[in-house]
């Protein structure tokens, strides 16, 4: 068990984390291209294209936990700059399923975030990526289940 000290050590860069998050995610909106969630809804998409699945806007914004109005706009930004494009769903005419169209664009350039944070956890032990990984998930609840 750990001391007190490192126990308070722990919160504080969770907490630090999530100040660092807050201000990269301004800094997104008005200096850096697509939004945190544009990025989200593309590693999505690129991900499940790869894994050889169609994916549609309902399903996307299930992943993103937002409404399909806001995917909606989204995915239209998507779609002109070039990212994604849409066809019609042979199993169900009235929907359609989103389709990653330049292939040549690799996640790491979408959010070069990611591979930083892919390349820390490679050194990490298996005990340790486990320890943090509980950590991390137990955070994440916490937060989603804020002011709900």
């Amino acid at each position: 068990m750990p001391d007190t000290e490192t126990i308070a050590d722990a919160a504080r860069a969770v907490e630090r984390l999530r100040l660092a998050e807050a201000r990269l995610a301004r800094r997104r909106q008005t200096e850096c291209g697509p939004s945190e969630t544009a990025r989200a809804a593309t590693r999505y998409i690129y991900e499940k294209a790869d894994a050889g699945e169609d994916v549609t806007p309902t399903e996307i914004a299930e992943h993103l936990g937002l409404s399909t109005a806001s995917v909606t706009g989204i995915l239209q930004r998507l779609r002109g700059g070039g990212l994604i494009t849409f066809v019609r769903n042979p199993d169900d005419g009235r929907s359609k399923r989103v389709i990653p169209i330049d292939r040549s664009v690799d996640l790491e350039d979408i959010d070069p975030l990611t591979a930083k944070i892919r390349d820390f956890a490679v050194g990490l032990s298996q005990r340790e990526a486990e320890h943090v990984v509980r950590f991390l998930e137990a955070v994440t609840e916490a937060v989603d289940n804020e002011c709900r």
